[in-house]
């Protein structure tokens, strides 16, 4: 039965309202540059699609850096160790500022051949190398918010993160109105803008890190050791984000396979899903710090209490962001492209997507509670059993010989429904068996 209020909606309240608005700036960077870009023309939003998904896997291979961090930070302050807690937080800054680095020299390298590899039209590849080439300069400063973010969230400051990424999308926002129209640097300029704002942004939140780090004693310099253990933690977490983006790359490599169009509307479908599906996922991340800091405390009552809310309170949500996604499924389309063919292929995909919120949002909040339980392994070994569904499905609406806007709802259904039905049964599974429940500050 699901009740109306319980002593766990406060402490849930303050991590996952302003983790909402943290967690939509990301998204809503992406959703600024589809509807800016995307009135240049359907090859230039093609090739932001493109760019795009390559931005985004690279990123999102390394969400890590915040989903380790946050439950090692909560362990170690439920463990009454706050010093410990500042250090497992600097450590993933660390491993952060190298990594996005290391990646930014790749991407630089190898702009060219991972474009290829969608088989998108030339003028679309050439659109997107143009953003690419600019577009990883950024990903340092992207790597090293979403690090310093899950120290926050670990230390149950929600609110900073909230305020300085409103600052950052203005900005963001700002900046790629001017660099593409009023400068007329075109889709570069959209690139440009958005790696100024999320280097800004990672200046500001090193600073407050920082700041936390003297307060409890702890070291801010790179220590070798302590890196090295913060990536051999987030090594599952790592393998489960892989099997994540495969998922969400073949479903775009699917939809290429059947034109510009079906790209095009894919990338607008796939901005309103990142906005909806991480507007969910704050409950996932207070899931990860209250469920961290209870085991941390040994409090396994405390930890199912908490799952127990969370549960009710993703069917609920859920459930009502469903009927308003639908409700605005006809008109979504202008916001990001004035081109018919594009326009006519979004409306049934962004339906599909309506009817999955439920099933999606239960599924984000069992991941948060396995992730704030330090249960990397077993999430890794489900995302590749779950992947024995969905790529097959996937292959099958490739080589299916379907109409744009048929394709664009195919491939979607494939994601938010077969995919996301595989992620709720193995999921659910864990939970029953208890094991997830480990207890102590590691």
């Amino acid at each position: 039965m699901v009740v109306l209020r319980s002593r766990h909606d406060r402490a849930i309240a303050a991590l996952a309202v302003p983790s909402l608005g943290a967690l939509l700036a990301e998204p809503l960077f992406v959703a600024t540059d589809t509807a800016l870009v995307g009135h240049l023309g359907a090859t230039a939003l093609g090739g932001l699609g493109v760019a795009g998904t390559v931005l985004q896997t690279a990123v999102g291979l390394l969400i890590f850096l915040a989903y380790a961090t946050t439950p090692a930070v909560a362990r170690r302050l439920g463990a009454g160790d706050p010093r410990g807690a500042a250090r497992a937080g600097i450590d993933g800054l660390w491993l952060a500022a190298a990594a996005g680095t290391l990646l930014a020299v790749i991407g630089a390298v190898a702009g060219g051949w991972l474009v290829g590899l969608f088989g998108a039209a030339p003028a679309v590849q050439a659109a997107a190398l143009a953003y690419l080439r600019i577009a990883v300069w950024g990903l340092p400063g992207m790597l090293v918010v979403v690090a310093a973010t899950g120290f926050l969230r670990g230390l149950r400051d929600a609110r900073t993160p909230l305020v300085v990424a409103v600052a950052g999308f203005a900005a963001n926002a700002a900046l790629n109105a001017v660099l593409i129209y009023g400068l007329g640097w075109g889709i570069g300029g959209s690139a440009a803008g958005t790696v100024a704002a999320q280097t800004g942004l990672a200046i500001v939140l090193v600073a407050v890190c920082l700041r936390h780090a003297r307060r409890a004693g702890a070291p801010v310099g790179p220590g070798l050791g302590g890196v090295l253990t913060a990536a051999r933690a987030g090594g599952w977490l790592f393998l489960r984000t892989l099997t994540l983006r495969i998922a969400m790359v073949g479903t775009v490599v699917a939809a290429t396979a059947h034109g510009t169009t079906a790209l095009a509307a894919v990338q607008i479908v796939f901005s309103l899903f990142a906005v909806v599906w991480l507007a969910l996922d704050a409950l996932a991340i207070a899931g990860q710090a209250m469920i961290g800091h209870a085991l941390g405390a040994a409090d396994v009552p405390e930890a199912r209490e908490v799952l127990r809310r969370l549960l009710e309170l993703a069917v609920a949500a859920g459930a009502v962001l469903g009927l308003a996604v639908a409700a605005l499924s006809p008109v979504l389309g202008p916001v990001f492209t004035a081109d018919p063919a594009v326009l006519a292929a979004v409306p049934g995909a962004v339906l599909v997507m309506a009817v999955s919120l439920p099933l999606g949002a239960v599924v984000f909040a069992l991941d948060g509670i396995l992730i704030g339980a330090g249960d990397g392994r077993y999430l890794a070994l489900a995302g590749a059993a779950n992947l024995v569904v969905a790529v097959p499905l996937l292959v099958l609406v490739a080589v299916a010989p379907l109409p744009p806007a048929a394709a664009v709802a195919a491939v979607q259904a494939v994601f938010g429904v077969a995919f996301m039905a595989m992620r709720l049964i193995t999921l659910a599974l864990r939970i029953r068996t208890g094991r997830w429940a480990r207890v102590g500050a590691d």
